[in-house]
């Protein structure tokens, strides 16, 4: 039967202006108008953007723009087959988790193991769902192979996420946010695969927030969040007396990691209310504007600040490779977005190219 889960946490000074921030630039979000093409390509962006980090976080080597040129273009890189098939699942795996939001169809097991499936079938996109782990499983940290994580038994399993799945069901009256947030770390805590729980984890925190009305229209990714404090991540969802699930894990106060969580929704929401306020301003202005793919929108904000910038730059942005974000300025330039300043090869900056920057005043 299921084992009744009572998380310990507390709603903190912080967690709750939080939310509030949450919750304001939810309001504003929902009364910018978009046109429905600049929509859909900011939601593509942010699902692959979504795809890319979540499976970075794991040990992923494709850069976002090669996981674009593998989901939209077929692209093939020999050497990476697994890196492929990863980004595949997950992009497959994220697609169904919309698709269930959009039907409101509750958090069910058989949701979460249909989702674990799409996740390790390698692109397949007709998978059976997976049982859940039938032996024990130990999290060793990379390279040194120490014991960071020993989760409960296979035979306790079942009915942990049982407990799990009515929680998150049951009428309460916790913010959605929060609700998200603990259901990522029990998941995490339980621990129900030998391989995938992360991605897993992180996917059904994105079922729970969109059925709870939290979907900014799918412009947001707390993936990229958890990547850029990914130390942060691994340091806030670690929490009990030691590293053994009996050993206090399940008892522990995780007011930290729900305070970590809510801190990421606020930050990646209001990331996107400042691109979305930035597109509003550029479609009520020229024509020409509308045609920029979403990476030249944003990096539109850097220009804001700086009147040149360097390729440097631009990769901090989109935390692109040198290698990658050189082949992009001089994608922009032969596309007349950029023009070069310094053609030095150590000090070459960029600016807008002038018919850009004529649009943008």
């Amino acid at each position: 039967m299921p084992i009744k889960f009572q998380p310990k946490f507390a709603i903190t000074a912080k967690i709750a202006s939080l939310l509030l921030r949450i919750e304001s630039v939810k309001e504003k979000i929902r009364h910018l108008p978009l046109t429905p093409h600049v929509l859909a390509s900011l939601r593509e962006t942010a699902r692959l953007y979504t795809t890319h980090y979540s499976t970075m976080i794991e040990g992923n080597r494709l850069t976002p723009n090669e996981v674009e040129e593998v989901l939209k273009h077929a692209g093939h890189f020999p050497g990476r087959e697994r890196d492929e098939s990863e980004v595949k699942g997950y992009y497959l795996a994220l697609n169904q988790v919309e698709k269930w939001a959009a039907k409101q169809i509750s958090v069910s097991e058989k949701m979460i193991q249909t989702m674990h499936a799409l996740v390790m079938g390698k692109g397949r996109s007709v998978v059976k769902a997976t049982s859940y782990r039938d032996g024990q499983n130990v999290i060793r940290e990379g390279h040194k192979g120490r014991i960071v994580y020993l989760p409960p038994e296979a035979k306790e399993v079942p009915d942990l996420m049982a407990g799990m799945v009515n929680w998150v069901g049951q009428k309460s009256d916790l913010p959605c946010p929060i609700v998200a947030a603990i259901a990522h770390y029990q998941f995490a805590t339980i621990h129900p695969y030998y391989d995938g729980n992360g991605r897993t984890a992180r996917l059904l925190t994105t079922l729970i927030l969109h059925l709870g009305g939290y979907d900014l229209k799918g412009l947001y990714s707390l993936e990229e969040y958890y990547a850029q404090r990914l130390s942060d991540y691994y340091q806030a969802i670690s929490i009990g007396p030691t590293y053994n699930y009996y050993d206090g894990r399940a008892e522990s106060d995780i007011t930290s990691w729900v305070e970590y969580f809510i801190e990421g929704m606020a930050l990646a929401f209001e990331n996107v209310l400042k691109q979305m306020k930035i597109v509003e301003k550029e479609d009520d202005k020229s024509p020409a504007l509308r045609q920029l793919d979403p990476k030249q929108r944003k990096v539109l904000t850097l220009f804001e600040k700086f009147e040149t910038v360097t390729a440097a730059q631009i990769g901090k942005l989109f935390h692109f490779k040198p290698r990658t974000s050189s082949e992009l300025c001089k994608k922009w330039v032969e596309a007349s977005f950029l023009e070069i300043v310094d053609p030095s090869r150590k000090g070459r900056t960029y600016r807008l190219a002038k018919s850009v920057q004529r649009n943008r005043n």
